[in-house]
């Protein structure tokens, strides 16, 4: 399962998160953008303590749409240092494969 990443960023509004999300699932980014919030950040930036409220989105996709999908987030985000976090999902059921795989995800309307 080593193909397959969950990778997260915030925002700063649950508009931009839906806006974001929608953009990545069409372009086929993505199989699924999940939007957790709000939640409250407490982080240093340019040498100071600060903190917001922010929305996470947790990113269901592969390697291989990785740097597409970090180039995507970039062009994208209101952020200037956007947090594109990828973490390896190293099991699954045996269907999360080719779920989460853009390319051949099953359309659920089918």
């Amino acid at each position: 399962m080593a193909d397959f990443l969950q990778v997260v960023t915030t925002v700063d509004s649950e508009d931009a998160a839906e806006g974001l999300a929608r953009g990545i699932t069409g372009a086929r980014l993505a199989a699924c953008v999940q939007i957790v919030g709000p939640i409250k950040s407490v982080y240093w930036w340019q040498g100071e303590l600060d903190e917001a409220r922010e929305w996470q989105l947790i990113i269901k996709t592969t390697t291989g749409r990785i740097a597409e999908l970090e180039d995507y987030i970039k062009e994208n985000h209101s952020y200037e240092t956007p947090d594109i976090t990828p973490t390896v999902i190293s099991r699954g059921s045996h269907e999360y494969p080719d779920w989460i795989t853009p390319e051949t995800s099953i359309d659920a309307s089918s």
